[in-house]
């Protein structure tokens, strides 16, 4: 596991250690090996105000803001981009801790369509003095900066770093790190229901999920490897079909026996290796990134096409590298950020795997387009070239005048983006894939976010389909002529004119 907070790894259990260690020695290799010029070829700026508590990883809050859990597991802090929209001069607020007891490590977690960040499991107790596989849980309310604990699925004793993903719909699936079994919570009622498991190959253990255009949720097996696997979450009676073989071996093979949790220590977990995440990029292609191979050498890729089916080999990592349990994040040049397990960041565009900037941490896409890289230094990365205007969102009805504090809708279409832009191999899922709404004043030049919620859909590439959002304009906003753009993913819509009354 690679962190941007890692001064509390010692405690961990042996797995985590030699994993940690293993990556410290091949990032020392890569410091040495990168060349300056190299290592400068992109741009990165470090905050100006740096997180008081590190970051472990980050959400995209609906109202423009970051939210990052910090180094303790437990407490949580707030990016407030400063009045010209500046995240690298932005201002810190610490937020409500999570409750009592729980302060998890490598969750399972999602922005929820009415602008609610949901936190489920922890592979760590303790912020990482345990392997518990807890199955606690809880869901946070912006509005009123506070958590509440929420029940786990019926008969789920366990839920640790379980893959889920939120689903077009706006439900949020998660899967059972020890069976097949997979749950849908109901956002509204805070319900889970049961979901068929038919057809799947292995238990989810360790697996990504990455939802693609059609609804569909797509995963490389990690026990059943190099079988990969796609959930139709549409079909009236859902269930897992074979996607075909990834071609070549995306996970790596674990080195560890039994790692016991449970009470007293009984119960053994069989860990059935690692592997890294994978992108959704607008060409429908899935960038798909792997650990380290079965002989300690690079890891591999392989690219899925999410529109026609059937797989591709990718190259291997450069600099004998690998992304298992690291970040991936998409640039809104339609490039792919990979961190390697060194902390080195790689460019996949579709047909080059080249090498990028050391970003050893967390890594975000935030509504100015740039990425957010926790490490022992917050950075923003910068990349080059820019998006198409087929990929924008675009605005189709809006109230021509805004009053504040007032709530009010807005229409277009691609309002959710063409990806959920973010991945982690398996835990720590930090999707953006839902609109936020800026508001500009013309004559100060200052930038507002409007609260959104309520998304009409949480799919991905939705085309021509329109899709809406209610925002909130905040009673802190200048008044006069203005403009508003929609943003998904770091991509504006073009603007339209306002009047804020």
């Amino acid at each position: 596991m690679f962190s941007s907070s890692v001064h509390w790894e010692s405690s961990v259990s042996t797995e985590r250690s030699c994993l940690l260690f293993k990556k410290f020695i091949l990032s020392v290799v890569m410091v040495l090996l990168v060349v300056s010029g190299l290592a400068l070829a992109q741009t990165l700026t470090p905050l100006k105000n740096q997180p008081p508590d590190g970051i472990i990883y980050s959400f995209q809050l609906t109202d423009g803001t970051v939210m990052v859990q910090g180094g303790n597991c437990s407490d949580f802090w707030q990016l407030t981009p400063d009045i010209n929209g500046s995240y690298v001069n932005g201002t810190w607020t610490q937020l409500a801790s999570l409750p009592a007891g729980y302060a998890p490590y490598a969750t399972a977690s999602a922005v929820l369509a009415d602008g609610r960040l949901l936190i489920e499991g922890g592979e760590y107790s303790g912020c990482g003095a345990e392997f518990t596989l807890t199955n606690q849980g809880a869901v946070y309310q912006p509005t009123t900066n506070t958590w509440t604990t929420v029940t786990p699925p019926k008969g789920w004793n366990y839920i640790g770093d379980s893959p889920s993903t939120v689903l077009a719909n706006g439900d949020y699936l998660i899967g059972n790190k020890l069976t097949k079994q997979d749950r849908e919570l109901n956002p509204t009622t805070m319900e889970w229901k049961s979901m068929p498991d038919k057809g799947k190959a292995d238990f989810d253990a360790e697996e990504g999920w990455t939802l693609l255009a059609n609804g569909s949720v797509l995963t490389a097996d990690v026990k059943d490897a190099p079988n990969s696997e796609i959930y139709d979450a549409t079909a009236k009676k859902p269930e897992w079909t074979s996607a075909g073989s990834t071609i070549v071996d995306l996970h790596s093979p674990s080195p560890y026996g039994c790692i016991n949790y449970g009470p007293g220590g009984k119960l053994c977990y069989y860990p059935p290796g690692e592997i890294g995440p994978a992108i959704l990029r607008p060409d429908g292609t899935v960038f798909y990134t792997g650990s380290y191979s079965k002989d300690n050498g690079p890891g591999n890729t392989a690219i899925y096409n999410s529109l026609e089916g059937g797989w591709t080999a990718g190259p291997t990592f450069p600099n004998g590298d690998n992304a298992g349990d690291s970040f991936a994040v998409l640039l809104t040049n339609g490039d792919v950020l990979v961190e390697g397990d060194s902390g080195e960041g790689y460019l996949w565009n579709g047909s080059t795997f080249t090498t990028s900037a050391f970003t050893p941490g967390s890594l975000m896409i935030l509504p100015n387009g740039q990425v957010l890289v926790g490490g022992g230094t917050t950075e923003v990365y910068t990349s080059s070239g820019t998006y198409q205007s087929s990929w924008q969102p675009t605005i189709s009805s809006y109230p021509s005048s805004v009053t504040p504090g007032s709530t009010y809708q807005i229409s277009g279409t691609q309002f959710n983006g063409l990806s959920q832009a973010g991945s982690f191999g398996d835990e720590f899922q930090f999707a953006t894939n839902y609109p936020l709404v800026q508001i500009t004043n013309t004559g100060t030049g200052h930038v507002f976010y409007a609260r959104t919620h309520n998304h009409s859909s949480m799919g991905v590439a939705t085309g021509t389909a329109t899709v809406s959002t209610n925002f909130d304009v905040p009673t802190t906003i200048e008044t006069g002529a203005s403009t508003l753009v929609v943003i998904a993913n770091g991509i504006p819509s073009n603007p339209v004119d306002i009047t804020v009354q």
